[in-house]
């Protein structure tokens, strides 16, 4: 397991590897998302996880990142899937911006492992 802070950890579980985000991400945030994505797709997953459950807030910076990392892993060969539960405003987000369509997104962290 490795920490890129206090809003970020990553582990590996089997051929996934687990983002776990668990603060607002904003712009001053988003790039360290961004970067911490980037890194999962260069270990070659199956799948990589981002647990958003615990993401209280999340401006449309959030939106970039996870288009780009979705983009990279597709082209790797990866997938990329989201797991709520959303908190209200961050679901709000997806809805309002018609993004949620575009992502595989599970309704539980355990059903994004199989997914």
């Amino acid at each position: 397991m490795s920490e890129t802070g206090e809003l970020i950890t990553v582990l590996a579980e089997g051929d996934t590897v687990v983002v776990r985000v668990t603060d607002e991400i904003d712009a001053d945030s988003a790039p360290l998302l961004e970067r911490t994505l980037a890194q999962a797709v260069l270990s070659a997953p199956v799948r990589t996880v981002i647990d958003l459950s615990a993401v209280p807030f999340a401006d449309s910076s959030i939106l970039h990142t996870l288009l780009t990392a979705q983009h990279r892993h597709r082209e790797a060969g990866g997938k990329l899937v989201l797991a709520g539960p959303f908190s209200d405003i961050v679901q709000r987000l997806f809805d309002i911006t018609g993004t949620a369509g575009l992502f595989t997104i599970a309704a539980t962290f355990d059903q994004a492992l199989e997914a």
